[in-house]
């Protein structure tokens, strides 16, 4: 392939490792581990795996005698900036374990593994993916892994490589999967571990020892580089309020993220409109309120974060939601069959009489966005909602009925943005640059280790990376039961934006200033080469949560 000139100086750079991890390393033991929530329900779920301890590296006085060991790697879900890296640091890592040791990439994620597509990586392939953004070392997918004909036909290819270990690389789901995959193999001595590692741009998979999920800050770096380009503009033209979508289906890390960096006039957080149950229009009016008040100073333009899964945190339309979620999961073949014209009063006909008065107030298309086909996981495709635009029409709307009161004097004139895929595969900063390849060489040593049914733990990320602290901890920790297709499934326990936390504490104590006044920052590109305080600082959220 063609390369520009900043991918050939990329290529040279050299990922920072923690300081354990670059010579012999030995797995201690903490404590036992129970699951989050549901503790009973999850250890009868995974008799196997369950209650494992959490396991810290430490140098050791020598390796020891090894073996070469097969190991495969599934890229699976969406896109994060980094993941070549993790690739790179596995294959360095089980290299480091032997020389002959053999690393498989399955093809197009999951689906890949069932269907027996693999490709061998070997060092000249890694090294052209070395810091790169992306998953098209070997494409990603979104097949589930979740029947037993699955696993077996997977094992089947295991066998046949001889692969003693497999390295899902995902978000919440995709190593929900690998703790169902490894307790399978488990219970069958298939003899294969099954090691996970923690990767989504939306920022929601983290504990106390999944510090941030990989991808995070090179994608909120990337949307914050745009989203103060758009400050910058909408600060020249004093004309326009930008309404920007962020991605972020489940929590608000991104736009909460976004927010510290670029300091916007209105950043809504989810997870707080849900606490304080906020309706639509409570929403509409707050929104309404602040460009009045700018209006009022002579500043008819601004910029509004709304966060992807907003509307799903309204407490009626969450309700409103869920029916939906159970009653097309439940009569999907019915649905098919019915005519388009038909098809709302099908549903409204079906749902409880407090969510059909909800859903028959809804403008016709938002209605017909939320009956949308289901996402993997059975659930509405928020992405494909345009929020942005029904909050921009409703403070339009709302602002027109303040104008006949006498209490907005000024012009609204709305612009609309979506940023999801313009930060899924940049090139890792420099942060997440190191923070996977450690993740990867991490897993290497877990799997040198022998376990199984664990996530691969680097922390200690305020830190300069020669501190960090590396090991595992068993998936089984993060996991709860929820609703999936109308049953109650385990799954690791997303994080939501914590209204205790630091972040938002700080962004709260903030945002009446950058509501009336122009506060604009205007973070820039990602920098790659220059001062640690320029090109090398995690994201704002991990530095509040870790101080």
């Amino acid at each position: 392939m063609k390369k520009s000139a900043l991918q050939k100086a990329r290529a040279a750079y050299q990922p920072k490792l923690p300081i354990v991890l670059t010579g012999a390393v030995k797995a201690v033991e903490g404590k036992a581990t129970n699951s989050v929530a549901d503790q009973e329900d999850i250890k009868n779920l995974f008799p196997n795996t369950y209650g494992l301890p959490e396991i810290q590296f430490e140098k050791a006085a020598s390796a020891g005698k090894t073996e070469p060991v097969n190991v495969g790697v599934i890229l699976s879900g969406g896109q994060a900036p980094g993941g070549h890296n993790v690739i790179s640091g596995l294959f360095d890592g089980i290299k480091k374990v032997h020389r002959d040791s053999r690393l498989y990439g399955f093809l197009m994620g999951p689906g890949g593994f069932v269907d027996h597509q693999y490709v061998e990586l070997t060092a000249e392939i890694i090294d052209e993916y070395r810091n790169t953004g992306g998953f098209d070392i070997i494409g990603s997918g979104r097949t589930k892994l979740e029947t037993k004909a699955q696993f077996d036909k997977g094992l089947e290819i295991l066998k046949e490589l001889n692969i003693k270990a497999l390295v899902i690389i995902g978000g919440d789901d995709s190593n929900t999967n690998a703790a169902i995959l490894a307790e399978y193999y488990k219970e069958i001595n298939a003899g294969v571990q099954v090691i996970g590692c923690p990767k989504t741009i939306d920022g929601d998979l983290k504990n106390e020892v999944i510090e941030t999920s990989f991808g995070f800050d090179t994608a909120t770096k990337v949307y914050s580089e745009v989203i103060g380009n758009i400050q910058r503009d909408c600060n020249s033209s004093k004309k326009y309020w930008h309404f920007i979508k962020l991605m972020g289906r489940s929590a608000s890390h991104i736009a909460l993220e976004c927010a510290l960096q670029c300091q916007p006039n209105v950043c809504i957080i989810s997870e707080e409109v849900e606490a304080k149950k906020q309706t639509l229009n409570d929403i509409v009016n707050s929104i309404a309120d602040v460009v009045a008040a700018r209006a009022a100073n002579g500043n008819n333009f601004g910029t509004v974060l709304i966060p992807e899964g907003l509307i799903e945190f309204i407490p009626a339309m969450k309700a409103l939601i869920a029916e939906l979620n159970d009653l097309l999961a439940a009569n999907a073949e019915e649905f098919a069959k019915v005519d388009r014209q038909n098809q709302l009063t099908w549903i409204a006909e079906r749902l409880s009489d407090d969510n059909t008065a909800i859903f028959t107030s809804l403008p016709e298309g938002v209605a017909r966005q939320l009956c949308l086909d289901r996402d993997p996981h059975g659930n509405v495709q928020v992405s494909l909602i345009e929020t942005e635009k029904l909050l921009g029409e409703m403070v339009a709307r709302r602002l027109n009925e303040m104008k006949s009161e006498g209490r907005y004097v000024g012009k609204f004139a709305s612009l609309y943005h979506f940023f999801g895929y313009e930060g899924r595969c940049a090139d890792p900063s420099n942060f997440d640059a190191d923070y996977c390849y450690a993740l990867g060489f991490n897993a290497a040593c877990l799997i040198n280790s022998g376990v199984t049914g664990y996530m691969s733990s680097v922390r200690g990320l305020t830190k300069p990376s020669v501190q960090w602290i590396a090991g595992g901890i068993p998936i089984t920790m993060m996991m709860n039961m929820e609703r999936r297709h109308g049953a109650m499934k385990p799954v690791i326990q997303k994080a939501l934006v914590s209204l205790d936390g630091a972040p938002f504490k700080k962004f709260a104590s903030k945002r009446d200033g950058w509501a009336i006044n122009t506060d604009f920052v205007y973070p820039g590109p990602i920098q790659y080469f220059g001062p640690a305080e320029v090109c090398d600082q995690p994201s704002l959220t991990l530095q509040y949560e870790h101080r």
